[in-house]
């Protein structure tokens, strides 16, 4: 009994199988560490190379003082900053609010604030955290402002002089890192690219592919937005808003993968994977910013599904909306683009003779 049990569980010899010749292991491996080699680069690069350059922000105060603490900024950090100058607090609150910068130094009251909006990127906000340390350094040392060493205002006394910090737009107490947004970010990735995956095997016809995609984009972006926001509480805003923003993006990926499948078989889900994955995804700035993601990758990222609907969905959650236009642009011009591929494909089908054997005469 012994014996028999343990050749019932032994692997049969492959009898009659020739073994592939070793050239044909040597590709494989070769494959094999090109893929994981790219999947490296494509999401470890962007975090390893990310820093503080051309990152949006404003100083507030009186032309001479806000010259003085730009130029600081300039030769403490070069390049890190593309500085706005506004004349008072209310349009610094402005341009944060609108979302066209991540934060400010305000010198119009002498004494200087610095405002952060964790909620649009808190690695920045961090950032504008440490020139508030600066600040309060030189203004400690009783340092001119164009003469510190990072940034500086004002005179004062003592070893260091706070200069307070204004979070004016705040990430949620029960999410305070942000934590959440940014771990949603593949999940919502992965949806779309399930959602092409499954309607293509289990759903005949693209009109009817195209219909379930729409329809998963809407049920699963209000089931993640409640999981997100009532759950997790790592959103805040309209809650049919940030549903929303959420369908939108996934329904853009899932309709352009379709499409892909639709003009060109199989080889569409490599195609859409690549480009969701290994380019989308990393390049969205979803756990920073995508100005300090490197070079043009940043910029790139914003005209993917991924990050124009990490930016789309920032807006609606925490600025009412406000610097939402771009990204809606581009969402729907996905959308416009998958739905074009699936007509391209069905026209094709409709030409392509079918392959299968002649009918027999009768």
């Amino acid at each position: 009994m012994a014996t028999q049990a343990t050749q019932a569980t032994q692997v049969p010899p492959e009898s009659g199988t020739p073994s592939s010749p070793w050239t044909a292991v040597a590709r494989a491996v070769l494959v094999l560490t090109a893929a994981v080699s790219v999947l490296l680069v494509a999401f470890a690069w962007p975090s390893v190379r990310s820093s503080v350059h051309d990152v949006p922000i404003a100083v507030a105060g009186p032309p001479a003082a806000a010259d003085r603490v730009s130029a600081a900024l300039e030769r403490g950090r070069p390049g890190a900053f593309e500085i706005t100058v506004v004349a008072d607090t209310a349009a610094a609150e402005r341009l944060i609010r609108d979302r066209e910068v991540y934060g400010a130094i305000d010198v119009s009251s002498g004494k200087p604030q610095v405002i952060t909006a964790s909620a649009g990127a808190a690695p920045v906000a961090q950032t504008l955290q440490g020139v508030a340390a600066a600040l309060g350094q030189a203004q400690g040392q009783g340092a001119d402002p164009g003469s510190a060493p990072n940034t500086g205002t004002g005179t004062g006394t003592g070893p260091n002089t706070p200069v307070p910090v204004r979070d004016l737009v705040a990430l949620p107490a029960d999410d305070p890192r942000g934590a959440g947004l940014a771990a949603g970010a593949l999940p919502l990735v992965m949806g779309g690219l399930l959602a092409a995956v499954l309607l293509t095997r289990l759903v005949s016809g693209t009109a009817r592919r195209v219909v379930g995609a729409l329809a998963f984009a809407v049920t699963g972006g209000l089931a993640v937005t409640a999981i997100l926001q009532f759950w997790f509480g790592s959103l805040s805003g309209s809650y049919a808003a940030n549903s929303g923003a959420v369908a939108l993006a996934v329904a853009a990926t899932s309709l352009t993968i379709i499409g892909l499948v639709s003009l060109l078989g199989y080889a569409g889900f490599g195609v859409g994977a690549a480009a969701m994955m290994l380019i989308g995804n990393p390049l969205s700035g979803t756990g920073t910013a995508p100005e300090m993601l490197p070079g043009w990758s940043g910029a790139l990222g914003q005209l993917m599904p991924p990050g124009a609907g990490s930016w789309l969905l920032r807006s609606t959650a925490f600025f009412d909306g406000q610097g939402a236009a771009r990204s809606v642009v581009v969402l729907l011009a996905w959308l416009a683009l998958g739905a074009l591929l699936c007509l391209a494909g069905t026209v094709r089908a409709r030409r392509t003779p079918p392959t299968g054997p002649a009918p027999a005469p009768a």
